[in-house]
């Protein structure tokens, strides 16, 4: 297409009123075999410096006039770019056909409107919602947008998303604080760019985490390779000022073939990989079984919720029997769950699941509450005469941090007009010395109330003996783990005879779990060990049969 600007033989009817337009505008004149003049053009239009047909004319503005000689009736719109770098013009145009009082075709009118300014505010609100502010990565979003430009529909190999988690860096940034510990998120953003492979896209896609994509011809080898550059970012601390700031990281990933890749699902992948590795504390490689198990552990998560809410679980009751007198002292309470279909859920599966998602909280607050309203039951089938025997319930190290366990516990007395001796809360070794001066305040709380306190799993853990002098505890809890086989291994009875002194120094009482045969009963008893539990004397029961048990023992002692 060629144009030959002719000024020669205007039409008055249009000429007269282009120099009066407010945007750059030009009449552009047909000619034989599909070329077109410039006919006229206003001052505005003359500044852009712009030939429509030249060589240098942006594509999508020759093309819109071809259409529209083309087309005929109808305004036809365009955007281009006007020249480069800093001085390019963003222009939105519209090319509408004209003709003379008889109908004919006459001329076209090109009219453009400038949206640099408009187009650069725009792209920089794009640039801010795709990067990170901090770092200058880019963020989550950026980072999908950039691994999905790169794919290669062909299929050029496959590819691994890789996410990195730094270790402890909440508590690192309240030491620190937050000025050092973004200075801290910088620091590490750059070596971890200076460790990647060119074409690789590094991204911060959280508070304390960062995202990695890469190609991996070599598959799970380049990416242990990979793994081992960055930790190796980790080796020296990091100057913070006048701080040296030792940091490591968990790392999990995920491999995809380039053509079977959603970038989305990709990243849930390295997720569930990445929380594998918090816990094994190293490089985590995702595998499909680890999603199954992952999506069946979200299910039980669900259907746990609602059965909470739904009060669809029960507590089961096992006996602690006082070893000199063969009666009963008191049952420990057991959550038992079955699940929509009726099949039992095992503790050592939901009880996790609860304290990972932090149901853990309404359940110990259930466990408690059911706890106190089936000893105020027991009660009244006793003839209203209290039953002469308390019930455990167990409280997790999270549900101590997270919960006023003490206030849970005198609401749940003051609802079913029971005495505090009548609940003993058990905590576990790990989660009263984790926190001492945290549990020092809790149990003072539930001393307050008269509600006993046991330290269970005791001699599992690291004990603070100075703490658990200071500790109000009425129990301890010998594990399970120093009762097996302690008839035939002389060190576990020793290590069993070294609790039950250090108990009675203390003044405090001892539990023995896992009796499961007479004579461990029969030395238990001899070392001086006040109760003991395990299957030896009986299972797990429901409210109804635990009550006629604790009856029985009355009349005939169970050893």
């Amino acid at each position: 297409m060629t144009i030959d600007r002719t000024g020669e033989d205007r039409p008055s009817l249009f000429v007269g009123w282009i120099d009066a337009l407010p945007v750059p505008a030009a009449l552009i004149r047909p000619m034989d075999r599909g070329n077109f003049s410039l006919h006229a053009s206003n001052s505005a239009f003359d500044r852009l410096d712009l030939s429509p047909a030249g060589v240098d004319a942006p594509f999508e503005l020759r093309r819109a006039i071809e259409r529209a000689a083309q087309g005929g009736a109808g305004t036809h719109e365009f955007s281009c770019r006007l020249g480069k770098g800093v001085a390019a013009r963003d222009l939105r145009g519209s090319v509408a056909l004209l003709t003379d009082e008889n109908g004919a075709t006459s001329l076209f009118l090109l009219t453009l409107i400038d949206r640099t300014q408009e187009m650069m505010v725009e792209r920089n609100l794009r640039r801010e919602l795709v990067s990170d502010s901090l770092t200058g990565l880019p963020n989550r979003a950026g980072f999908e947008e950039l691994v999905e430009q790169r794919h290669d529909p062909e299929g050029s190999g496959d590819h691994a998303i890789l996410l990195l988690d730094l270790a402890r860096f909440s508590r690192i940034n309240e030491h620190i604080g937050p000025m050092a510990g973004d200075e801290l998120i910088i620091t590490v953003a750059r070596r971890l760019k200076s460790s990647l492979r060119s074409g690789d896209i590094l991204a911060r896609t959280g508070g304390d985490e960062f995202a990695i994509s890469s190609r991996v011809p070599g598959g799970k080898a380049d990416v242990r390779e990979m793994a081992r550059r960055i930790r190796g970012c980790f080796d020296h601390p990091f100057r913070i000022g006048e701080l040296k700031v030792s940091v490591d990281c968990a790392l999990g990933c995920a491999i995809q073939p380039e053509i079977d890749t959603d970038i989305a699902d990709q990243i849930r992948h390295a997720q569930i990989a990445l929380k594998r590795a918090k816990r094994t504390d190293r490089i985590e490689i995702y595998e499909p079984e680890a999603a199954i198990l992952s999506d069946n552990r979200f299910g039980l998560e669900t259907e746990l919720r609602n059965a909470i809410e739904e009060d669809r679980l029960r507590l089961d009751f096992q006996p602690l029997i006082e070893l000199s007198t063969g009666t009963v002292a008191g049952f420990e309470a057991l959550a038992r769950w079955n699940n929509s279909k009726g099949v039992s859920v095992p503790p050592t599966e939901f009880i996790p699941i609860a304290e990972d998602s932090g149901l853990i909280v309404p359940l110990g607050q259930w466990a408690i509450g059911k706890a106190a309203a089936t000893l105020a039951d027991w009660d009244r089938q006793n003839t209203n005469k209290p039953v002469d025997c308390y019930i455990s319930v167990n409280v997790s190290a999270i549900q101590l941090v997270r919960d006023d366990i003490a206030a849970v516990v005198r609401d749940a007395l003051s609802a079913n007009a029971i005495g505090g001796d009548r609940l003993m809360i058990e905590l576990t070794e790990s989660a009263i010395i984790g926190d001492p001066d945290l549990a020092m305040s809790v149990l003072s709380e539930l001393k307050a109330l008269d509600a006993r306190v046991a330290m269970d799993d005791f001699g599992t853990g690291y004990s603070n003996l100075a703490y658990l002098q200071r500790l109000p505890l009425d129990v301890l809890k010998i594990d399970r783990s120093f009762v097996d086989h302690m008839v035939e291994d002389r060190d576990k009875a020793a290590i069993v005879r070294t609790i039950q002194s250090l108990a009675e120094v203390l003044g405090m009482r001892t539990t023995a779990e896992g009796v499961e045969t007479a004579d461990q009963a029969r030395l238990l008893s001899a070392l001086g060990c006040d109760f003991g539990q395990g299957f030896l004397f009986a299972h797990p029961m429901e409210a109804s049969t635990a009550l006629a048990y604790w009856r029985q023992s009355l009349v005939r002692p169970i050893i």
